[in-house]
């Protein structure tokens, strides 16, 4: 008698995983992934040795010795570091590490919202988010978004419907620094707008800030929950941005360490929502460690790094796609977000490129209606060195003229230019 344990699964489950991980492709441009040769390996290495020899006996229980928020001497590291960089006041009894940003988004997702709640996010935006929101039975209403961040007038219309609809939104969620995936930096005018219809239509605002680090092109801006903390203690109110980082970008993404940043309000409700035991120890220590002697150093490293690939790219772009190619060249973070003629299905390019070893990310999986963008990708850079990238974006340029007709050369449109 034959056993079919599928018939047994819960409902509602994910697709299934491929077969076993064989690696990574050769032309790898997706992912969150790191320049390898940028890893502070010996830096880490020493920082864990020294951490060990004066807190490895913390170990022995869970959470250390500071509780369930995470490793004290790490959380002091973030409020000091968003202070001076940001302009945040948050202390460090208002910082819950996680168990990198997607670990975040979870538990904020699990504190907001039910089934058939709205939220809003940006047009394009994470697929990490969006397929999240999307297993929930959550209503996600996209507004559009440019290099200086959301439309507000779109905004405020889809608030207004909603509220007309008797469905107010739960939360707005935006990347405003580095904008995953089109790489824009909200302006100060659309965040301090940005709270103004939050505060007339009551909801919260979900900042996720992971790629703020390495932006090159400008100071970085000030959080938009800075922007919101005077008013919130002039009016004896919580907060009502609720922010997420990262070290997966600026540091290293397999040590799967963020944090989440809000009002104490939120925090005591979110803590018995984290039932992992904890985030890992270990890579906490260690960052805390690390971060208190290098953290600005590498940063900076980081930042000369990644333009000096998103140049490289560029140029490619450039040179193999021409004016079938329309982006803007960001001003930080590790990727380009590209529009390519209507007629290219990037769903279809990337499962042929799929086959020549080149990974890229369709449009359809980076905006909340993927139907009108599935002739967008997305390109990181982050990872490959620069000769990957350039013979990476000829071949996928190859592909791209042999199926779709694209032309080769055609002179280069640059959004923006």
């Amino acid at each position: 008698m034959s056993f079919e344990i599928q018939s047994l699964f819960a409902s509602k489950l994910p697709d299934p995983a491929p077969q076993p991980f064989s690696g990574f492709p050769r032309y790898n441009f997706v992912g969150g992934h790191n320049d390898a040769t940028s890893i502070p390996v010996q830096a880490l290495k020493a920082a864990a040795l020294r951490v060990l020899d004066a807190e490895g006996a913390s170990l022995a229980t869970y959470y250390l010795t500071s509780g369930p928020q995470g490793h004290l001497p790490l959380r002091q590291f973030i409020a000091k570091a968003l202070a001076r960089n940001a302009q945040m006041g948050d202390g460090a009894e208002n910082i819950l590490t996680t168990s990198g940003s997607l670990q975040a988004l979870d538990l904020v997702n699990r504190l907001l919202l039910n089934e058939g709640d709205t939220v809003i996010a940006e047009e394009a935006s994470y697929g990490g988010a969006l397929g999240r929101l999307k297993r929930l039975g959550v209503n996600c209403r996209g507004v559009r978004v440019d290099q200086d961040g959301i439309d507000m007038q779109e905004l405020r219309s889809i608030l207004e419907d909603q509220k007309a609809r008797q469905a107010p939104v739960k939360y707005i969620y935006t990347i405003p620094t580095v904008q995953n995936p089109t790489g824009g930096v909200m302006s100060l005018e659309r965040r301090k707008t940005l709270l103004q219809l939050a505060a007339e239509f009551d909801c919260v605002i979900f900042e996720d800030d992971c790629y703020a680090d390495l932006l090159w092109g400008a100071p970085r801006p000030r959080t938009i929950r800075s922007l919101d903390a005077a008013a919130a203690q002039a009016q004896g109110r919580a907060n009502r941005v609720i922010y997420c980082g990262s070290f997966s970008k600026s540091i290293a993404p397999a040590l799967r360490v963020g944090y989440l940043i809000a009002d104490w309000t939120v925090l005591a409700q979110i803590l018995p929502l984290k039932t992992d035991a904890g985030t890992g120890a270990l890579e906490q220590m260690v960052l805390a460690e690390f971060c208190r002697e290098h953290f600005d150093d590498h940063i900076a490293g980081m930042q000369k790094m990644l333009k000096r690939k998103c140049d490289v790219m560029v140029e490619a772009l450039n040179r193999s796609f021409g004016a079938a190619a329309e982006f803007v060249a960001p001003s930080g973070g590790i990727f380009i977000w590209i529009t390519l003629p209507e007629e290219v299905d990037t769903t279809q390019l990337a499962a042929a490129a799929a086959g020549h070893g080149i990974a890229i990310n369709p449009g359809a999986e980076w905006t909340v209606d993927g139907a009108k963008n599935r002739n967008r990708l997305r390109l990181c850079f982050g990872h490959p060195d620069e000769e990957t990238i350039r013979v990476g974006v000829a071949k996928l340029a190859e592909i791209c003229h042999e199926i779709f007709r694209v032309p080769r050369y055609a002179g280069n449109i640059q959004q923006g230019k």
